[in-house]
């Protein structure tokens, strides 16, 4: 008997018998996702069919209309408060000051997930198994991708997943595999470019935007190749000189080209009238505007893409001429309702300013704003379609620059005609100064103090009608969590306090919780069936946890 391990044979005996173990189960995991892949992936087709199959999660929203709206009741009102983690996947990757901000995607029981620092894992949807996992080499003088080093998650078509790269590439894998068929650079980083978003796919097209609006950089979505990664097609959202927007500007090139609007949220697709619907962030330098007067189109805007070619259909302005950093990206909410007695197809907005806005999306007509904070910037939206402003910062304190809400997504319940969102209610101090624009630093153009005693968050559903507030259930503090319903009546979202609930989204009251040990930041769960059992899965710190009503 070896002294040591206590086992007869010694040593070297052991590790023969734990490397052959090591072995068999290895194999055993490589069978389980041959198994699982042996087809040939979800095709444009199944994406449009959205949440048709249960078995699936095939895009950031889980279909394209971005109203993060499940049909499955297994789990209900009467039986939430028996939810239980059934798995946890630690990622051993973490970002400090953010979250783990990802959507996994699902298909034939394996879950596609990113991480922070461009970590990535495929992973058993029935026990949290890992199958393989991917680790980018990052360069160690990252801009703007060191200062948020997160990923919201992959992109899926066929046999590919999509993912961008801090280091501002779009990168495409083999998700049997993990291997990396090709990548392509979107920009130089070096110059403040990063990406972060979860890719949007369409039949021969994968849409990416880009981080950075805080350098001197100029923003921009491409459509892509999903095979050979060229390049199909590019919108500047800072017009060049000349070019329609370009009048919103001072008439300087330079300006032009170092004007911000980054799109670095997700977007949103409607099949039937073939657009793109994204949206746009802050000008630059944030704060200080003396070299930028004008409305600085089309940052801080909804723009509309035709798929085929990125041409401009139409826009709306939620900011004219920003000076908060109140981006608007944010995921558009598409929802086909009846409007002042009238079918109408529309676009549901929960901005960072603070309002509740309804847009034609046929014509981008504005059809209503409404307040959702106590912002005391504005409180109507004139019939021009712009805010009446209020208080410039000269009457008191306003929302702080991370805003009203936020990139994390909201929810749309059908039936029953709520917008469902996280919203902050903050307090802070703008002293705007002249930046040293310098190309690859950030550009800010002043400093912020924020009143942390003065802030709080909210859970909140809005009619969306109206925009009036129908219940709220309040936080602690300012919290980044996002928001998905089911169609058993329940709303689960996640607080800063790191407590992940479920709610009746009929008036809000808290029906189960669960402390999940770190804040829950920029991520929505999902929801999935798999061998006749509902799954809850929300990311949190660096942990993935999976719940059910009983073991599976």
């Amino acid at each position: 008997m070896d002294e040591q391990t206590g086992y007869r044979g010694g040593i070297a005996d052991m590790r023969r018998r734990l490397c052959r173990a090591w072995i068999f189960s290895g194999l055993a995991l490589l069978a389980a996702m041959a198994s699982a892949q042996d087809g040939a992936g979800p095709s444009y087709e199944d994406i449009l069919r959205g949440f048709e199959d249960p078995e699936r999660w095939l895009t950031y929203s889980g279909d394209y209309s971005g109203k993060r709206h499940s049909p499955l009741t297994q789990i209900d009102r009467d039986n939430v408060a028996e939810l239980r983690p059934v798995w946890t996947f630690q990622t051993g990757t973490t970002t400090r000051g953010r979250g783990f901000e990802t959507t996994p995607l699902l298909d034939d029981g394996v879950l596609y997930v990113t991480g922070s620092n461009n970590y990535a894992w495929a992973i058993d949807a029935r026990t949290g198994r890992s199958f393989w996992s991917y680790r980018r080499n990052l360069p160690n003088d990252l801009t703007y991708g060191a200062s948020a080093p997160v990923n919201r998650g992959f992109g899926m078509l066929g046999n590919r997943l999509f993912m961008v790269t801090l280091d501002a590439h779009l990168m495409a894998f083999d998700r049997r595999s993990g291997d990396v068929l090709w990548e392509r650079e979107l920009a130089d980083y070096q110059l403040g470019y990063a990406a972060t978003l979860a890719p949007l796919v369409l039949d021969d097209k994968v849409i990416v935007g880009i981080s950075g609006g805080e350098y001197q950089t100029r923003g921009f979505i491409d459509a892509f190749d999903p095979v050979s990664g060229e390049r199909i097609w590019r919108f500047n959202t800072i017009p060049g000189p000349g070019e329609a927007g370009s009048e919103t500007w001072p008439d300087d090139p330079a300006i032009l080209a170092a004007g911000g609007g980054g799109t670095w949220m997700n977007g949103s697709y409607d099949p039937d009238l073939n657009l793109i619907y994204w949206g746009v962030g802050n000008p630059n330098p944030d704060y200080y505007d003396e070299n930028r007067p004008g409305d600085n189109l089309y940052t801080n805007s909804i723009v509309a893409l035709d798929a085929n070619n990125g041409e401009l259909r139409w826009h709306y302005q939620f900011t004219p001429h920003d000076v908060n950093d109140w981006d608007a990206n944010q995921v558009p909410v598409l929802a086909d309702i009846e409007w002042r007695g009238e079918p109408r197809r529309v676009l549901l907005w929960g901005n960072r300013n603070g309002f509740f806005y309804v847009l034609d999306r046929v014509t981008g007509e504005f059809l209503l704003g409404e307040p959702f904070t106590a912002t005391t910037w504005a409180r109507e939206i004139g019939a021009d379609g712009r805010p009446i402003i209020l208080n410039d910062g000269s009457q008191g304190c306003l929302p702080d620059p991370w805003g009203g809400t936020n990139f994390y997504p909201p929810s749309f319940y059908p039936g029953l005609d709520l917008f469902i969102l996280t919203a902050r209610e903050t307090c802070a101090t703008y002293v705007p100064e002249e930046p040293a624009n310098t190309r690859g630093q950030s550009n800010f153009g002043g400093t912020v103090f924020i009143d942390a005693e003065q802030g709080s968050g909210a859970l909140r559903a809005l009619d969306i009608h109206s925009g009036d507030l129908v219940w709220e259930f309040t936080y602690p503090s300012p919290t980044f969590g996002g928001v998905m319903t089911t169609a058993a009546g329940l709303a689960f979202a996640g607080d800063h306090e790191g407590n992940f609930m479920a709610f009746d989204v009929e008036n809000g009251e808290n029906l189960w919780h669960y402390q999940t040990g770190s804040r829950i930041w920029g991520a929505a769960a999902i929801t999935y069936m798999l061998d006749g059992l509902q799954y809850v899965l929300i990311p949190s710190g660096t942990t993935l946890t999976a719940f059910a009503l009983r073991a599976p």
